[in-house]
């Protein structure tokens, strides 16, 4: 029994401890039935909230417009692979794009561009204003107190003598051809100035914006009769150097043509350069006015 009460003897401190954990047992289980822990609902407005939708959309929209690539005026004939890419261009009008220009052919406008890559109204209506064609063309100048006339043409073709020279023609002389005004007739001499005269008539072919009708009627009329003299390259001995000093030949198919001329000995013709890997072909007749097999 002694025992027993022994359990239940405690000392001051010990009661004043038993005391205050009831208390805050107590004062728990009170503040749990009494205390109202939910959490307020807040109100909400549905206007409110659809225009913070609204807005936080527009500027999602603004952020995405300012990361898509920016589209800088540009001329349409030089649209690369990845520029067309970039555009929206499929690889197919790509292409067309691209054969077309191998041709020394020109887009001047934006219905012959859409003729030539058949790209659709969508895209056409979206790329078009970004369009810049040279102020020859979208602003051409009229010729004052000009008289137009038909000009009449023998079927009958020029000997070589009776053709002018293309080296001392004027630009009187040019303009009587029916395609050439004056400012093709003073493109075509600013292109003679620079490389100090035709080798050849093929190198009309580099005056931009001739169209081959236009060269063929100037070959009715006119012939290098006084080529300029160069020093031109052995293609069998010639070296890396050398041959990236002709246009249109960079140091990668220079690499190739010399690779090639080891694996066939020597080239036999000129024209064999057109097996060679990545050769610019539609310029063939132009490099092989620097080139010798001797």
């Amino acid at each position: 029994m002694s025992a027993l009460k022994s359990h239940f003897t405690f000392t001051i401190k010990q009661r004043n401890g038993i005391f205050l954990l009831l208390t805050v047992i107590i004062s728990l289980q009170c503040a749990y039935f009494f205390v109202d822990f939910s959490s307020e609902e807040i109100p909400i407005n549905p206007k409110e909230l659809a225009l913070f939708y609204k807005e936080m959309d527009s500027l999602r929209l603004v952020e995405i417009e300012k990361r898509q690539p920016k589209i800088y005026p540009f001329n349409p004939n030089f649209i690369t692979d990845y520029k067309g890419y970039t555009l929206g261009m499929t690889n197919e009008e790509i292409d067309r794009l691209l054969d077309y220009r191998k041709q020394n052919q020109w887009i001047n406008s934006t219905k012959q561009f859409q003729q030539v890559t058949k790209v659709s109204d969508a895209l056409l209506s979206k790329i078009s204003p970004y369009f810049k064609f040279p102020d020859w063309v979208t602003n051409p100048k009229p010729k004052k107190g000009l008289v137009y006339t038909t000009k009449s043409y023998s079927d009958t073709p020029k000997t070589f003598e009776q053709k002018i020279d293309l080296n001392l023609a004027t630009a009187s002389q040019l303009q009587n051809i029916y395609g050439i005004g004056e400012a093709y007739s003073k493109r075509i001499i600013k292109y003679r100035n620079k490389v100090q005269g035709f080798i050849a008539d093929v190198q009309l072919q580099e005056v931009y914006g001739l169209s081959s009708e236009v060269i063929e009627r100037i070959h009715k009329e006119f012939t290098v009769k006084t080529p300029k003299k160069i020093n031109k390259i052995n293609l069998n001995t010639a070296s890396r150097d050398e041959l990236v000093s002709i246009s249109y030949i960079d140091y990668e198919i220079a690499h190739h043509i010399i690779e090639h001329r080891t694996l066939i000995e020597q080239f036999k013709s000129l024209d064999e350069l057109k097996k060679v890997k990545d050769f610019p072909i539609h310029k063939i007749e132009i490099i092989k006015l620097y080139l010798t097999l001797e």
